[in-house]
């Protein structure tokens, strides 16, 4: 039997960000259809990683690869990563002044076919009355998700990051928005997804509307554990990274 290729493969990933190294050594693999959340303290690195997968000029890979469908993408610039297939949902999404948010979903969606498909993420996310205002310019938390949402949907990446997806959005929104990631990563088995997704979270609170298949915590940007997901949280929310650091440890 052959081996399954990962969708997303780091290998020994180290990166510096305005001369600092912030991760070291980092190895992860993601298959297609698999959902991975990535746990860890404020400043530990988390979306350090994030940044770096999709190429963001300031995060500087100092040694290690990342492959994406095998291929070395670790050259590549943001737009080449994007039509790879490769989305991110923003901690704090920029605005954008001068585009409409009708306009960046057409973009995102390559044009094709986007009429019909506009009208069903226009209602699902209520963005009706936000669609000919500026990307995210004057947008609340939720509306400003909500809008990011849009965008990855109508680009329909292979695998998404998302970075902090709760933060700063209330309850009713953010259940609007663990629904559009469902839509995006496809929950059910593995077999029947078509999206991958990697999640960073501090308070673990998208889990409660997000499967998750395998969780790792991050620490001091070295991966320290790897596990279910909920149950990392539970242990998490008992002894804090305690644990974690301790397992750090021993593998040294």
């Amino acid at each position: 039997m052959e081996d399954v290729i990962p969708l997303l493969e780091i290998e020994d990933l180290s990166v510096e960000v305005e001369e600092r190294q912030v991760l070291f050594s980092v190895n992860l693999a993601i298959g297609a259809g698999e959902t991975h959340v990535l746990l860890g303290p404020n400043g530990s690195g988390k979306t350090t990683l994030l940044n770096t997968i999709m190429g963001l000029p300031a995060y500087r890979v100092t040694s290690g690869r990342i492959l994406f469908g095998g291929t070395d993408i670790t050259p590549m610039p943001i737009d080449e990563r994007a039509k790879l297939g490769i989305g991110m949902a923003f901690q704090r999404p920029p605005a954008v002044r001068g585009v409409k948010l009708r306009q960046l979903i057409h973009v995102a969606g390559d044009g094709g076919g986007m009429e019909e498909r506009l009208s069903g993420l226009v209602r699902n996310l209520d963005l009706d009355r936000l669609m000919d205002r500026d990307v995210n310019m004057g947008f609340s938390g939720g509306e400003t998700k909500r809008s990011e949402m849009a965008q990855l949907l109508a680009q329909a990446p292979a695998i998404t990051l998302f970075d902090e997806p709760e933060s700063g959005v209330d309850l009713d929104n953010i259940a609007v928005v663990g629904e559009a990631m469902n839509a995006l990563l496809k929950p059910g088995t593995v077999a029947e997804r078509k999206g991958a997704g990697l999640i960073v979270t501090h308070t673990g609170h998208i889990l409660e509307y997000v499967n998750a298949d395998v969780g790792h915590v991050l620490l001091n940007g070295k991966l320290a554990c790897q596990g279910n997901p909920l149950d990392l949280l539970e242990e998490i929310g008992r002894s804090g990274y305690q644990k974690c650091v301790e397992c750090a440890l021993c593998d040294q």
